[in-house]
């Protein structure tokens, strides 16, 4: 349980004492040009309890593109339409391959292994598409509700650099047609799959929306009806695939549900107690941020709150 007496700004303070020899290792996202021009020694993490405290330090207040954070409110508003027909389009197992594979989607013909790759974020997409009056403003707008500001927006800069570049997810688009595993046309899906990856929030507001997957609770709002079942699967989703093929490593280091997106930013939850958010730009070779993996890490280990 949670200690009230710990005075959590000297602990976050310490964290980042402790991250000094980690500073200046790994590097941008530079596959996605406009990425690449994001200052890579940015650091910022906000942790919010949910009985409404928060502690933040550094780049707190500064908004960067989420990437594939966006996935995880991709898939629980499209769980939240469809419910369990949602998982006969799209598996719920770990992948073990990069986030953009071809061959693993060939070899399980269409079926992608989870929400949280690119191939299975394009049929979550797809699902939105089909199912929202209009798919941008109503995901823009969910995910505005959950962090609870209105300002929140689509950076169109990073949008038209993405589509300048995502050759692969293009593939990725055509390759589910060609398996009947979209319903609408492969350019649609793909470029509203990257205004979701485009959506910039600070560390603090996407702690504050990843409140939803702490709390747990019944979620009414404009998009979803999110059930504590549901919620408790999407918990394990993250668990088990929030970092692609180093999902494994980020449950035994951290040992919280989270998800990581390559604009640096991880998001995870202690569920019952807190959100964390962190971001830092340099990432390793899977795709994580270098620092946020390794300030999480001494975040649960210092304190003692995760879920093992």
């Amino acid at each position: 349980m949670t200690n009230s007496k710990t005075d959590y700004n000297k602990l976050l303070s310490g964290i980042v004492q402790e991250l000094k020899p980690y500073f200046g290792q790994g590097q941008q996202a530079d596959y996605i040009p406009e990425l690449a021009n994001v200052d890579p020694n940015k650091f910022g993490i906000s942790l919010a309890f949910l009985d409404g405290r928060t502690f933040t330090y550094g780049d707190s207040e500064e908004r960067f593109s989420i990437q594939s954070i966006s996935k995880v409110f991709t898939t629980a508003a499209a769980f939240g339409l469809i419910g369990k027909k949602l998982w006969e389009r799209v598996d719920i197992e770990p992948s073990g391959t990069p986030f953009n594979s071809l061959l693993q989607l060939e070899q399980e013909q269409g079926i992608p292994r989870n929400p949280f790759i690119n191939a299975g974020a394009l049929v979550v997409t797809d699902v939105l598409m089909s199912n929202l009056n209009d798919p941008y403003a109503d995901m823009l707008n969910f995910v505005r509700e959950l962090s609870g500001c209105s300002s929140i927006e689509y950076n169109q800069v990073v949008v038209d650099s993405e589509l300048d570049t995502a050759y692969r997810n293009a593939a990725l688009a055509y390759y589910l047609k060609s398996f009947g595993n979209l319903d609408n046309h492969p350019i649609e899906v793909l470029k509203l799959y990257i205004h979701y990856c485009s959506i910039e929030m600070s560390c603090t507001e996407l702690a504050q929306a990843f409140h939803l997957f702490a709390r747990r609770n019944r979620l009414d709002c404009n998009i979803p009806d999110l059930t504590p079942s549901q919620l408790k699967r999407l918990n394990a989703l993250m668990q088990t695939c929030g970092f692609y093929d180093e999902s494994g490593e980020f449950s035994f280091l951290v040992g919280l549900p989270g998800k990581s997106g390559v604009g640096g930013g991880i998001a995870a939850v202690y569920p019952d107690f807190y959100s964390v958010a962190v971001w830092s730009p340099r990432l390793n070779e899977k795709g994580n941020s270098i620092l946020g993996m390794k300030a999480l890490e001494l975040l649960t280990s210092k304190s003692g709150l995760s879920i093992f």
